[in-house]
């Protein structure tokens, strides 16, 4: 079988590559890989833009479901041959730090990450460590959204904090930023979805998705917008999810006195911000990095249930082969989720 790895750090050093057979580990089991998406932060080891703990060569890629046909000699009964699964991106934690043992295992020190240091997804077959079962009635390319709804219940509601009545600004209009939106809305809050001249379809297509206002923000002053939406005040909640150095300024603008302001987007590089504003301000800042299974299991039900509409967030699809072109779109902000099909 062929994978896409990352060979070599620096920037590109990607290519699709064959690949040994490798059997689980004792605690793992082997999935089938039927769709993966292609999540930002592939991007940035890609670029090699990521200040995480890499090791190359390693097959990319961490969001995926399929199905498990194997297992290893550990794997308890939760877990059988067929079961339609998807799986969390921990390959390795230790266990038994401060942050596993309350379950704030994605804070691990000695995590190590599937794509990253482990062999990932983008390949016919991947070792996983956590799996979860897909509901019935939950096909694979809908299971293989867990892992980034994940990401954004664990930022948009166990860092920042949202409820129903908040307001809620978010800026970048991206897989992550309309992700959270969704969140934000099944919370019952009210959204505001930030972009760009060059974000127009992924904006209408926000409001198609129930966001009730959006802005691009070179034709509006976003500010007085959001102020005069919220009585003059701003936003309770602020969660950051392009990951450049202006909207990361734009959104200590837009939150309110007292309010709650959550990084999630990564600019891959140090960025200059006036953090005096959080002390003038009395703000409540959190980051949000990875997930916990509090927030799996969260997000597993809002697709049950029906709260992500898959159809209309996953845009293309890939061969393996296909990787160059499907890279070369998500950077260029085409389409908005893009998956492999590594059985296809």
């Amino acid at each position: 079988m062929q994978g896409v790895v990352k060979y070599q750090r620096g920037d590109g050093f990607v290519e699709l590559r064959d690949l040994a057979d490798a059997p689980p580990g004792p605690n793992q089991v082997k999935v089938e890989v039927q769709a993966t998406g292609i999540c930002g932060s592939d991007l940035h080891v890609y670029r090699d833009t990521i200040n995480y703990n890499i090791q190359t060569p390693v097959v990319m890629g961490h969001e995926f479901s399929g199905v498990v046909v194997e297992k290893g000699a550990e794997v308890g009964d939760q877990v059988q041959v067929g079961d339609r699964v998807t799986g969390e991106p921990s390959v390795y934690i230790c266990g038994d730090c401060d942050y596993c043992l309350s379950e704030h295992y994605n804070l691990c020190p000695n995590r190590k990450v599937m794509g990253y240091w482990h062999h990932g997804c983008f390949a016919p077959y991947c070792n996983a460590t956590f799996v979860h079962k897909l509901p019935e009635g939950v096909g694979f390319e809908a299971g293989a959204l867990t892992e980034l709804l994940a990401c954004c219940v664990h930022s948009v509601i166990e860092q920042a904090g949202v409820t129903a009545g908040d307001f809620v600004a978010i800026t970048g209009p991206g897989p992550v930023g309309l992700f959270s939106a969704l969140v934000a809305l099944a919370e019952g809050g009210t959204v505001i979805l930030c972009g760009t001249d060059r974000d127009t379809e992924r904006l209408k297509l926000a409001e198609d998705l129930g966001v009730q206002h959006t802005i691009d923000i070179t034709a509006c002053d976003p500010v007085a917008r959001v102020r005069e939406l919220t009585g003059g005040y701003g936003a309770d909640v602020v969660v950051e999810c392009a990951g450049v150095a202006p909207a990361m300024r734009l959104a200590l603008e837009l939150v309110r006195k007292r309010g709650r302001f959550s990084q999630m987007g990564l600019p891959g590089a140090p960025v200059e911000i006036d953090f005096e504003k959080i002390a003038y301000n009395e703000l409540e800042v959190s980051g949000g990095i990875g997930q916990r299974r509090p927030a799996w299991k969260r997000a597993l039900r809002l697709i049950e249930r029906g709260f992500i509409p898959s159809e209309k967030l996953i845009t293309h699809h890939f061969a393996l082969s296909e990787w160059q072109r499907a890279f070369d779109m998500a950077e260029g902000q085409e389409g908005i989720k893009l998956m492999f099909m590594p059985q296809g």
